[in-house]
Protein backbone atom coordinates (compact mmCIF):
# COMPACT_ATOMS: atom_id res chain seq x y z
CA UNK A 1 0.00 0.00 0.00
CA UNK A 2 1.64 3.23 -1.10
CA UNK A 3 0.74 6.92 0.61
CA UNK A 4 0.78 9.81 -1.62
CA UNK A 5 2.94 12.64 -1.38
CA UNK A 6 3.59 15.25 0.16
CA UNK A 7 6.05 14.21 3.20
CA UNK A 8 6.01 13.43 5.72
CA UNK A 9 3.85 10.35 5.10
CA UNK A 10 3.16 7.88 8.38
CA UNK A 11 3.55 3.99 7.87
CA UNK A 12 0.83 2.41 9.48
CA UNK A 13 0.08 -1.26 8.37
CA UNK A 14 -3.66 -1.05 9.97
CA UNK A 15 -6.14 1.39 11.01
CA UNK A 16 -6.34 2.39 14.75
CA UNK A 17 -8.06 4.50 17.15
CA UNK A 18 -6.33 7.18 16.36
CA UNK A 19 -7.25 7.95 12.72
CA UNK A 20 -10.49 9.29 13.89
CA UNK A 21 -9.51 11.23 16.30
CA UNK A 22 -9.69 13.95 14.07
CA UNK A 23 -5.78 14.75 14.46
CA UNK A 24 -2.72 14.49 12.44
CA UNK A 25 -3.65 10.52 11.44
CA UNK A 26 -7.30 11.82 10.49
CA UNK A 27 -6.16 13.99 7.90
CA UNK A 28 -3.22 11.99 6.65
CA UNK A 29 -5.69 9.28 6.33
CA UNK A 30 -8.14 11.51 4.35
CA UNK A 31 -5.82 13.29 2.47
CA UNK A 32 -3.31 10.95 1.54
CA UNK A 33 -5.31 7.87 1.12
CA UNK A 34 -9.04 8.77 0.98
CA UNK A 35 -9.05 11.69 -1.29
CA UNK A 36 -6.77 10.39 -4.24
CA UNK A 37 -8.68 6.99 -4.12
CA UNK A 38 -11.85 8.61 -4.52
CA UNK A 39 -11.32 11.81 -6.36
CA UNK A 40 -12.96 12.18 -9.82
CA UNK A 41 -13.64 15.04 -12.39
CA UNK A 42 -13.29 17.72 -9.56
CA UNK A 43 -11.13 18.05 -6.16
CA UNK A 44 -12.91 16.39 -3.27
CA UNK A 45 -13.77 19.28 -0.75
CA UNK A 46 -12.79 19.44 2.66
CA UNK A 47 -15.59 21.10 4.04
CA UNK A 48 -18.29 19.75 6.07
CA UNK A 49 -20.67 20.16 3.33
CA UNK A 50 -20.80 20.58 -1.06
CA UNK A 51 -22.80 22.81 -2.58
CA UNK A 52 -23.95 21.46 -5.80
CA UNK A 53 -25.28 23.35 -9.14
CA UNK A 54 -28.80 22.69 -9.88
CA UNK A 55 -29.03 19.80 -12.13
CA UNK A 56 -33.04 19.77 -13.24
CA UNK A 57 -36.63 20.41 -11.84
CA UNK A 58 -36.66 16.90 -10.90
CA UNK A 59 -34.60 14.77 -8.73
CA UNK A 60 -34.06 11.24 -7.07
CA UNK A 61 -32.26 10.51 -4.13
CA UNK A 62 -30.97 7.28 -2.29
CA UNK A 63 -29.55 6.69 0.93
CA UNK A 64 -27.94 2.54 1.79
CA UNK A 65 -25.22 0.52 3.81
CA UNK A 66 -23.25 -1.99 2.81
CA UNK A 67 -22.05 -4.59 5.25
CA UNK A 68 -20.76 -7.47 3.13
CA UNK A 69 -18.59 -10.46 4.38
CA UNK A 70 -16.17 -10.98 2.91
CA UNK A 71 -14.81 -7.87 2.20
CA UNK A 72 -13.86 -9.09 -0.99
CA UNK A 73 -15.62 -11.74 -3.16
CA UNK A 74 -15.35 -13.36 -6.82
CA UNK A 75 -15.95 -9.95 -9.26
CA UNK A 76 -15.70 -7.20 -6.67
CA UNK A 77 -15.66 -5.74 -3.29
CA UNK A 78 -17.75 -4.10 -0.80
CA UNK A 79 -16.70 -0.92 -2.19
CA UNK A 80 -17.79 -1.33 -5.74
CA UNK A 81 -20.70 -2.60 -4.26
CA UNK A 82 -21.74 0.54 -2.10
CA UNK A 83 -20.90 2.42 -5.37
CA UNK A 84 -22.96 0.26 -7.34
CA UNK A 85 -25.69 -0.50 -5.38
CA UNK A 86 -26.59 3.42 -4.86
CA UNK A 87 -26.38 4.26 -8.65
CA UNK A 88 -28.24 1.19 -9.32
CA UNK A 89 -31.15 2.68 -6.52
CA UNK A 90 -31.37 5.67 -8.49
CA UNK A 91 -31.44 3.95 -11.99
CA UNK A 92 -34.38 2.17 -11.09
CA UNK A 93 -36.55 5.67 -10.66
CA UNK A 94 -35.24 6.75 -14.16
CA UNK A 95 -32.76 9.08 -13.06
CA UNK A 96 -29.25 9.50 -14.18
CA UNK A 97 -26.43 9.13 -11.10
CA UNK A 98 -24.57 12.19 -10.63
CA UNK A 99 -23.50 12.24 -6.98
CA UNK A 100 -22.77 10.15 -4.38
CA UNK A 101 -21.60 10.93 -0.99
CA UNK A 102 -19.46 8.39 1.22
CA UNK A 103 -19.39 7.94 4.76
CA UNK A 104 -16.75 5.03 6.02
CA UNK A 105 -16.92 3.40 9.38
CA UNK A 106 -13.53 1.68 10.20
CA UNK A 107 -12.67 -0.86 12.61
CA UNK A 108 -9.59 -0.32 14.75
CA UNK A 109 -7.07 -3.42 13.14
CA UNK A 110 -8.48 -3.20 9.75
CA UNK A 111 -5.51 -3.38 7.11
CA UNK A 112 -4.24 -0.19 5.47
CA UNK A 113 -3.73 -2.61 2.12
CA UNK A 114 -7.03 -3.69 1.75
CA UNK A 115 -8.57 -0.47 3.00
CA UNK A 116 -6.53 1.63 0.24
CA UNK A 117 -7.46 -1.45 -2.59
CA UNK A 118 -11.14 -0.80 -1.34
CA UNK A 119 -10.86 2.65 -1.66
CA UNK A 120 -9.51 2.65 -5.59
CA UNK A 121 -12.79 0.05 -6.40
CA UNK A 122 -15.08 2.62 -5.34
CA UNK A 123 -12.73 5.33 -7.05
CA UNK A 124 -12.74 3.49 -10.50
CA UNK A 125 -16.98 2.40 -10.24
CA UNK A 126 -17.72 5.96 -9.75
CA UNK A 127 -15.34 7.34 -12.71
CA UNK A 128 -16.67 4.47 -14.74
CA UNK A 129 -20.34 5.20 -14.22
CA UNK A 130 -19.62 9.22 -14.21
CA UNK A 131 -21.02 10.09 -11.16
CA UNK A 132 -18.68 12.36 -8.64
CA UNK A 133 -17.95 12.16 -5.19
CA UNK A 134 -18.82 14.99 -3.31
CA UNK A 135 -18.69 14.82 -0.05
CA UNK A 136 -17.81 11.54 2.72
CA UNK A 137 -16.87 11.00 6.57
CA UNK A 138 -15.00 8.66 8.36
CA UNK A 139 -15.41 7.28 11.71
CA UNK A 140 -12.98 4.44 13.12
CA UNK A 141 -14.39 2.05 15.88
CA UNK A 142 -12.70 -0.29 18.49
CA UNK A 143 -11.91 -3.98 17.77
CA UNK A 144 -14.89 -6.33 17.36
CA UNK A 145 -17.42 -3.19 16.23
CA UNK A 146 -17.83 -2.93 12.51
CA UNK A 147 -16.51 -6.45 10.91
CA UNK A 148 -13.48 -4.31 9.36
CA UNK A 149 -15.35 -2.05 7.67
CA UNK A 150 -19.18 -0.50 6.77
CA UNK A 151 -20.04 1.89 4.23
CA UNK A 152 -22.74 4.19 3.71
CA UNK A 153 -23.45 5.66 0.18
CA UNK A 154 -26.35 8.65 -0.36
CA UNK A 155 -26.83 9.44 -4.31
CA UNK A 156 -28.49 12.35 -6.04
CA UNK A 157 -29.87 11.66 -9.59
CA UNK A 158 -31.97 13.97 -12.26
CA UNK A 159 -34.80 12.53 -13.93
CA UNK A 160 -35.98 13.26 -16.93
CA UNK A 161 -39.53 15.00 -17.88
CA UNK A 162 -42.00 12.18 -18.70
CA UNK A 163 -40.51 9.13 -16.85
CA UNK A 164 -42.44 7.92 -14.52
CA UNK A 165 -41.47 4.66 -12.87
CA UNK A 166 -42.48 3.08 -9.04
CA UNK A 167 -43.72 0.03 -7.50
CA UNK A 168 -47.13 0.77 -7.89
CA UNK A 169 -47.08 1.63 -11.72
CA UNK A 170 -47.78 -2.02 -12.95
CA UNK A 171 -50.69 -2.72 -14.61
CA UNK A 172 -53.17 -5.93 -15.74
CA UNK A 173 -51.37 -6.93 -19.38
CA UNK A 174 -48.04 -5.84 -18.75
CA UNK A 175 -44.90 -7.90 -19.53
CA UNK A 176 -42.30 -8.91 -17.35
CA UNK A 177 -38.67 -8.62 -18.27
CA UNK A 178 -35.24 -9.86 -16.69
CA UNK A 179 -32.20 -8.32 -17.64
CA UNK A 180 -30.21 -11.52 -17.41
CA UNK A 181 -29.18 -14.82 -14.71
CA UNK A 182 -30.23 -14.53 -11.15
CA UNK A 183 -28.57 -15.54 -8.16
CA UNK A 184 -24.76 -14.95 -8.88
CA UNK A 185 -24.10 -12.26 -6.25
CA UNK A 186 -25.91 -14.22 -3.65
CA UNK A 187 -24.27 -17.75 -4.24
CA UNK A 188 -20.58 -16.11 -5.36
CA UNK A 189 -20.43 -14.73 -1.64
CA UNK A 190 -21.74 -18.31 -0.66
CA UNK A 191 -19.27 -20.34 -2.20
CA UNK A 192 -16.80 -18.25 -0.48
CA UNK A 193 -18.04 -18.26 2.75
CA UNK A 194 -18.45 -22.42 2.85
CA UNK A 195 -16.06 -23.05 0.68
CA UNK A 196 -17.62 -24.44 -2.19
CA UNK A 197 -15.67 -24.91 -5.40
CA UNK A 198 -17.57 -25.57 -8.83
CA UNK A 199 -15.87 -26.48 -12.05
CA UNK A 200 -17.14 -23.46 -13.19
CA UNK A 201 -16.25 -20.26 -10.21
CA UNK A 202 -19.27 -18.41 -9.55
CA UNK A 203 -18.33 -14.61 -9.79
CA UNK A 204 -20.93 -11.47 -8.40
CA UNK A 205 -23.22 -9.64 -11.08
CA UNK A 206 -21.88 -6.49 -9.48
CA UNK A 207 -22.86 -3.81 -11.81
CA UNK A 208 -24.04 -0.13 -12.43
CA UNK A 209 -27.17 -0.14 -14.19
CA UNK A 210 -27.65 2.88 -15.18
CA UNK A 211 -27.04 3.28 -18.99
CA UNK A 212 -28.89 -0.31 -19.67
CA UNK A 213 -31.86 1.92 -17.86
CA UNK A 214 -31.29 4.59 -20.42
CA UNK A 215 -31.20 2.69 -23.64
CA UNK A 216 -34.55 1.11 -22.48
CA UNK A 217 -35.80 4.79 -21.88
CA UNK A 218 -34.46 5.84 -25.51
CA UNK A 219 -36.57 3.20 -27.15
CA UNK A 220 -39.30 5.36 -29.07
CA UNK A 221 -42.34 4.61 -26.75
CA UNK A 222 -39.53 3.49 -23.72
CA UNK A 223 -40.09 6.75 -21.61
CA UNK A 224 -44.63 6.19 -21.43
CA UNK A 225 -44.07 2.66 -21.49
CA UNK A 226 -41.37 1.69 -18.83
CA UNK A 227 -43.93 1.36 -15.75
CA UNK A 228 -41.65 -0.14 -13.15
CA UNK A 229 -37.96 -1.15 -12.37
CA UNK A 230 -36.52 -2.83 -9.63
CA UNK A 231 -32.91 -4.48 -9.32
CA UNK A 232 -33.88 -7.87 -7.05
CA UNK A 233 -30.89 -7.27 -4.33
CA UNK A 234 -31.81 -8.96 -0.73
CA UNK A 235 -35.00 -11.39 -1.34
CA UNK A 236 -33.85 -11.72 -4.52
CA UNK A 237 -36.14 -11.77 -7.78
CA UNK A 238 -39.13 -13.43 -5.41
CA UNK A 239 -39.17 -10.20 -3.03
CA UNK A 240 -39.00 -7.35 -5.47
CA UNK A 241 -41.82 -9.27 -7.48
CA UNK A 242 -43.44 -9.69 -4.40
CA UNK A 243 -43.47 -6.22 -3.61
CA UNK A 244 -44.48 -4.56 -7.08
CA UNK A 245 -47.69 -6.90 -6.46
CA UNK A 246 -48.69 -5.87 -3.39
CA UNK A 247 -48.04 -1.94 -3.83
CA UNK A 248 -49.61 -2.01 -8.14
CA UNK A 249 -52.65 -4.83 -6.55
CA UNK A 250 -51.67 -6.86 -9.35
CA UNK A 251 -51.44 -10.45 -9.73
CA UNK A 252 -48.16 -11.98 -11.53
CA UNK A 253 -47.33 -14.58 -13.30
CA UNK A 254 -43.97 -16.23 -14.51
CA UNK A 255 -43.11 -18.79 -16.71
CA UNK A 256 -40.40 -20.31 -14.91
CA UNK A 257 -38.68 -22.21 -17.36
CA UNK A 258 -37.95 -18.97 -18.78
CA UNK A 259 -35.90 -17.72 -16.18
CA UNK A 260 -31.85 -18.24 -16.94
CA UNK A 261 -29.90 -19.54 -14.17
CA UNK A 262 -25.90 -20.24 -14.64
CA UNK A 263 -25.16 -24.34 -13.96
CA UNK A 264 -22.89 -23.40 -10.93
CA UNK A 265 -25.73 -21.52 -9.48
CA UNK A 266 -28.14 -23.80 -9.73
CA UNK A 267 -25.71 -26.42 -8.55
CA UNK A 268 -24.89 -24.39 -5.31
CA UNK A 269 -28.90 -23.64 -4.60
CA UNK A 270 -29.45 -27.62 -4.94
CA UNK A 271 -26.89 -28.32 -2.74
CA UNK A 272 -27.60 -25.89 -0.08
CA UNK A 273 -31.52 -26.03 -0.19
CA UNK A 274 -32.40 -22.54 -1.90
CA UNK A 275 -34.13 -21.05 -4.47
CA UNK A 276 -32.44 -19.17 -6.99
CA UNK A 277 -35.82 -16.55 -6.86
CA UNK A 278 -34.99 -15.99 -3.55
CA UNK A 279 -30.82 -15.19 -3.91
CA UNK A 280 -29.71 -11.55 -4.27
CA UNK A 281 -28.36 -10.20 -7.19
CA UNK A 282 -26.20 -6.80 -7.42
CA UNK A 283 -25.91 -6.39 -11.26
CA UNK A 284 -29.76 -7.19 -12.78
CA UNK A 285 -32.65 -5.77 -13.21
CA UNK A 286 -36.80 -6.59 -13.59
CA UNK A 287 -38.69 -4.29 -15.43
CA UNK A 288 -42.23 -4.23 -16.00
CA UNK A 289 -43.42 -2.69 -19.43
CA UNK A 290 -46.39 -2.12 -21.57
CA UNK A 291 -47.47 -5.62 -23.89
CA UNK A 292 -46.63 -3.47 -26.82
CA UNK A 293 -43.35 -1.94 -26.33
CA UNK A 294 -42.04 -5.24 -24.95
CA UNK A 295 -40.43 -6.16 -28.22
CA UNK A 296 -38.70 -2.82 -28.58
CA UNK A 297 -37.04 -2.48 -24.61
CA UNK A 298 -35.93 -6.53 -25.03
CA UNK A 299 -34.14 -5.70 -28.06
CA UNK A 300 -32.66 -2.04 -26.76
CA UNK A 301 -31.28 -4.14 -24.04
CA UNK A 302 -30.19 -6.90 -25.90
CA UNK A 303 -27.71 -4.41 -27.59
CA UNK A 304 -26.57 -3.52 -24.31
CA UNK A 305 -23.65 -5.25 -22.85
CA UNK A 306 -25.26 -5.73 -19.50
CA UNK A 307 -28.77 -6.77 -21.35
CA UNK A 308 -27.23 -9.12 -23.61
CA UNK A 309 -29.23 -11.92 -21.65
CA UNK A 310 -32.73 -10.19 -21.35
CA UNK A 311 -35.41 -12.64 -21.70
CA UNK A 312 -39.42 -12.07 -20.90
CA UNK A 313 -40.06 -14.00 -18.26
CA UNK A 314 -43.60 -13.06 -17.06
CA UNK A 315 -47.37 -11.41 -17.31
CA UNK A 316 -49.11 -8.97 -14.99
CA UNK A 317 -52.42 -9.68 -14.26
CA UNK A 318 -55.76 -8.86 -12.37
CA UNK A 319 -56.01 -12.14 -11.20
CA UNK A 320 -55.20 -13.26 -7.40
CA UNK A 321 -53.89 -9.48 -6.53
CA UNK A 322 -50.82 -9.28 -4.62
CA UNK A 323 -49.94 -13.25 -5.23
CA UNK A 324 -46.63 -14.11 -7.20
CA UNK A 325 -47.22 -17.67 -9.31
CA UNK A 326 -45.18 -19.27 -11.73
CA UNK A 327 -45.76 -21.95 -14.38
CA UNK A 328 -43.18 -25.10 -13.73
CA UNK A 329 -41.06 -26.44 -15.89
CA UNK A 330 -43.92 -29.89 -15.79
CA UNK A 331 -46.39 -27.75 -16.57
CA UNK A 332 -48.19 -26.96 -12.71
CA UNK A 333 -48.31 -23.95 -10.83
CA UNK A 334 -46.59 -23.07 -8.01
CA UNK A 335 -46.82 -20.28 -5.48
CA UNK A 336 -43.58 -17.99 -5.14
CA UNK A 337 -43.56 -17.16 -1.73
CA UNK A 338 -41.91 -14.18 -0.22
CA UNK A 339 -38.50 -14.72 1.57
CA UNK A 340 -39.47 -15.69 5.46
CA UNK A 341 -35.94 -13.77 6.10
CA UNK A 342 -32.59 -13.45 4.98
CA UNK A 343 -31.25 -16.28 3.62
CA UNK A 344 -28.07 -15.53 3.01
CA UNK A 345 -27.33 -12.88 5.54
CA UNK A 346 -24.34 -10.24 4.86
CA UNK A 347 -24.37 -10.13 1.43
CA UNK A 348 -25.05 -5.89 0.30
Amino acid sequence: MQWTCPLPLRDYPHVILGHGGGGKLSADLVEHLILPALAGQDKLSLADSTVLPAIGSRIAISTDSYVVRPLFFPGGNIGQLAVHGTVNDLAMSGAVPRYLSVGLILEEGLEMASLAAILRSMGEAAREAGVAIVAGDTKVVGRGQADGIFINTSGVGEVADGVKIGPCEARAGDVVLLSGTIGDHGMAIMSVREGIAFDSPIVSDCASLHTLVQAMLGTPAGAGAVHVLRDPTRGGVAAALHEIARSSVVGIHLDEAAIPVEGAVQAACELLGLDPLHIANEGKLLAIVAAEAADAVLEAMYRHPLGKRAVRIGTITDRNPGRVTARTGIGGTRIITMPLGEELPRIC
